[in-house]
């Protein structure tokens, strides 16, 4: 199963999204389509619960269209990997509260890192201070020996978002992939963005630079008994060059470089991703 969403349209309004997904091997999935933005999904990413600075990423992350594009529905049971400090925790979680279900796939919670064990109390402390927004997540944990991020095929969908970096380069992303599809129903979907390499360059088996090959995830994704579904430029950036000092976190909002080029990175803006669409049959 392969196709790829080739044509993003947005209306004036910003209300509806047109794109063509070819090849689907079946006449609902092979013609062109085009989807609604939930007025509401709309209305939340919009809302002042979300900080300024995170709604100022939205022109790099395209929430609306990403989550569109993955099939995001109000009802579904949603896990997402390794929330970080609830970028997109602040748009789901108030989005299927009340009809659906948030899982957050943390870090291990029996880590010895500091830097991840603040990382999780900041997000615990989010979760508590909000509960109109947040009263129905349910935290879990994903790491290499705890797999359990939902029941077993309970799942209608598994997010993450720029991860996969961070797994290669302790090798344990087949483990992830593997947790991952477990959780999901058979027909639910895996939603994948990540920073994308130069295809045209040789992999980095540990994605070092923090730019992972499209192809690299797709084998991942088969690997673990994935089916690809579709592909989207929605988060492209033909900017990034991707030849960076500091490899991706050169660029913002990293900024590793400080204030040494600052206005050409912030000119280029956040990295090149790739949108990725991944089925279990």
């Amino acid at each position: 199963m392969r196709a790829h969403c080739t044509r993003w349209l947005t209306s004036l309004s910003g209300a509806y999204l047109a794109f063509a997904l070819i090849g689907f091997g079946s006449a609902a999935w092979g013609e062109v389509k085009v989807l609604r933005v939930d007025p509401r999904l709309a209305q939340i990413i919009a809302a002042p619960h979300r900080a300024s600075r995170d709604r100022a990423r939205d022109v790099y992350r395209h929430p609306a269209e990403t989550l569109t594009f993955f099939g995001l529905k109000p009802d579904m049971a949603v896990v997402e990997v390794w929330p970080g400090g609830g970028w997109y925790t602040d748009i789901i979680a108030p989005y299927v509260k009340g009809n659906g279900r948030y899982y957050a796939a943390g870090r291990n919670r029996d880590a010895t890192d500091e830097r991840i064990l603040k990382s999780i109390a900041q997000y615990d402390e989010k979760l508590k201070a909000a509960p109109e927004f947040f009263g129905e997540v349910i935290v879990t944990e994903l790491s290499q020996k705890k797999t359990d991020i939902a029941p077993e095929g309970s799942a209608d969908m598994v997010l993450t978002f720029r991860n996969i970096h961070n797994w290669m380069k302790y090798g344990f992303e087949g483990t992830i992939f593997k947790a991952m599809f477990k959780a999901l129903k058979a027909g639910g979907v895996l939603g994948v963005v990540e920073h994308r390499a130069n295809p045209e360059e040789f992999p980095d088996p540990q994605a070092l630079s923090g730019y992972v090959h499209e192809e690299q995830v797709k084998q991942m994704a088969r690997q673990a008994g994935f089916e690809f579904v579709a592909s989207s430029e929605i988060n492209a950036n033909p900017n990034d060059t991707r030849k960076h000092p500091k490899g991706v976190w050169t660029l913002p909002p990293s900024l590793r470089l400080g204030d040494q080029d600052k206005d050409k990175y912030l000119a280029i803006g956040e990295s090149d991703r790739m949108t990725l669409l991944f089925r279990k049959p």
